[in-house]
């Protein structure tokens, strides 16, 4: 009976986790329909990305390389635009969002208490969150320091046309800075710590070691 009872509940979590994912995939198709038909009739007014969902979810499932190439496509289109759209993280899209995200809307909410009623104080701009999406990616597809220093530039000129009033779009991009600084001087210091062990290392003559077809292998 106990035994029947543990894969009723496996077959029911599996099957409950499973339906979870096809209402996101469902959403997300929904919203990036929805993001072609703001862009249809608002293009005039305001720069519009439509793949802004599509990263946020493929960030979501593990899929770096593709939120990377989606957000950087993003970020091309809007970083020099006169007025980029937003997209509100409480309390519609915060599954969406990951745990770094999730915690700055909500510091944000405790912060200003105005936001609970107003939805419109937790909202990032889609090129804000391109931004902190590429960050996260190339740092988890350890990209080299020229990438980071790119990316941190781009960075900066957000920063310089931010609208003051968006309190959780400025303490995204100060993130955003943030994660990309360290993870420069982290690679600097690597760098650093592998030229001083390569100069400490000393090859004698007695290290060669010839093998039976004469090729030297060395004993570090």
């Amino acid at each position: 009976m106990n035994v029947r009872r543990t894969q009723a509940t496996n077959v029911t979590e599996c099957s409950t986790s499973e339906l979870v994912e096809l209402m996101q995939q469902t959403a997300v198709h929904l919203l990036t329909d929805f993001r072609h038909f703001e862009a249809r009739e608002f293009g005039s007014v305001a720069s519009i990305a439509t793949t802004d969902f599509e990263a946020l979810y493929a960030y979501k499932r593990g899929d770096y390389q593709r939120c990377l190439q989606l957000s950087t496509q993003i970020v091309h289109m809007l970083l020099y635009a006169k007025r980029v759209h937003e997209i509100p993280t409480f309390p519609m899209f915060i599954q969406l969002m990951d745990d770094e995200i999730a915690s700055l809307t909500a510091l944000t909410m405790i912060i200003n208490p105005e936001c609970r009623r107003n939805n419109f104080c937790c909202v990032i701009t889609q090129l804000t969150m391109s931004l902190y999406l590429m960050s996260q990616c190339a740092s988890k597809l350890h990209h080299s320091v020229t990438s980071l220093a790119v990316l941190l530039d781009c960075t900066e000129v957000a920063q310089k046309r931010h609208d003051k009033q968006w309190m959780l779009d400025a303490l995204t991009l100060k993130l955003t800075e943030r994660k990309l600084m360290a993870g420069m001087h982290r690679l600097v210091q690597l760098k650093t710590i592998c030229r001083q062990r390569v100069c400490s290392i000393t090859i004698t003559p007695q290290a060669v070691v010839w093998d039976q077809r004469l090729q030297p292998t060395y004993q570090m």
